[in-house]
């Protein structure tokens, strides 16, 4: 979430990232409450300051009519403190709930576009060998060599949804455990075997709530959502701690299944494997000094293209442009 103060401090730039970032947020309304907030709260401390007083006059004077009326004036005055004590808390509500529908806003080197069509290529490694037969998309060849059954993933689960048989899940788990053991053995990561499912607060501290409340599947007898990323339990898992500087850096690494309710184009991404409510991942989380922060990110790149090097697929990295930024990058 961001920090009320930048949007305070400075909303003219946060309007121009958002414009940037061709999202919108509600900075007029957060503006207007915390101006009212910061007038209640400088009521009450005039409030409480009259008290303070009264209740040294009440202690000094010797006059019990006047200390009758004393009291009276504290009381209405506990009654006022308390009203607006519950009004700031009121506020204070309404402002999170507010600042957490602003994105993190992007850094200054990210180029300016509106969508994906402006993000830049930076690097780019082609196959050693070119193909010298026809491509074909893998959910033909995963049916005919029996490794990908769709039609009985959508008769037991619905649509979206597939189930990988022989090679094919025999190949699923040796890559789960091979990227385990590179990010562990060469990366420095420590594996980490997190919760599925998570309480409600957890996915508000990565961004996924209230944003995103409907690509997640949740428990409706309670607050426990299940994991639409390791990310999620991997990030809190130091939620609410105060870390030494000495600990850092931690890297932790974590394979998990993940449920995600999609939203998809029509017509884009509608066959195969790569859209289903269910998917496998191996995250990689650093939790870094600030002022590594750019460092660490370089090497987190690296350490992500280390996988496609080792697998000798061929890839491109793209510096991606404000329009096509993810809600949390």
């Amino acid at each position: 979430m961001i920090d009320l103060k930048i949007i305070r401090d400075q909303p003219d730039m946060v309007r121009s990232a958002l414009v940037a970032l061709n999202t919108t947020a509600p900075i007029d309304e957060i503006l207007s409450l915390d101006a009212s907030r910061r007038q209640v709260v400088t009521e009450v401390e005039s409030l409480k300051a009259r008290r303070n007083e009264g209740s040294k006059e009440v202690g000094r004077t010797k006059d019990a009519e006047r200390r009758a009326e004393l009291i009276e004036e504290m009381r209405v005055l506990g009654d006022d403190i308390a009203a607006k004590d519950e009004q700031v808390r009121v506020t204070d509500e309404e402002l999170r709930n507010l600042l957490l529908l602003v994105p993190n806003l992007p850094l200054p080197d990210v180029p300016v576009g509106p969508d994906e069509s402006h993000n830049a290529v930076t690097k780019t490694v082609e196959a050693e060998r070119k193909p010298d037969f026809t491509v074909r998309p893998h959910w033909e060849i995963g049916e005919e060599l029996g490794i990908i059954d769709f039609e009985r993933g959508v008769k037991i689960a619905g649509t979206r949804n597939y189930v990988l048989r022989g090679d094919g899940a025999r190949l699923q788990r040796a890559l789960i455990t091979w990227m385990l053991d590179l990010h562990t053995q060469k990366h420095g990561y420590t594996e980490v075997y997190p919760p599925y499912l998570v309480l409600t607060e957890m996915l508000v501290g990565t961004g996924q709530l209230p944003k995103f409340a409907e690509t997640q599947f949740r428990d409706i007898e309670g607050e426990k959502w299940l994991i639409p990323t390791a990310e999620v339990p991997v990030t809190n898992l130091y939620r609410d701690e105060i870390l030494d500087e000495a600990e850092l850096p931690i890297y932790n690494t974590a394979y998990t299944a993940c449920f995600r309710r999609e939203q998809i184009s029509a017509g884009r991404d509608v066959r195969g494997i790569k859209r289903g409510y269910q998917f496998d991942k191996v995250e990689m989380v650093k939790i870094v000094h600030p002022e590594k922060s750019i460092e660490e990110h370089a090497r987190l790149i690296q350490e992500a293209e280390d996988v496609l090097m080792g697998l000798e697929l061929p890839y491109r990295l793209l510096q991606i442009c404000t329009g096509d930024l993810s809600f949390t990058a």
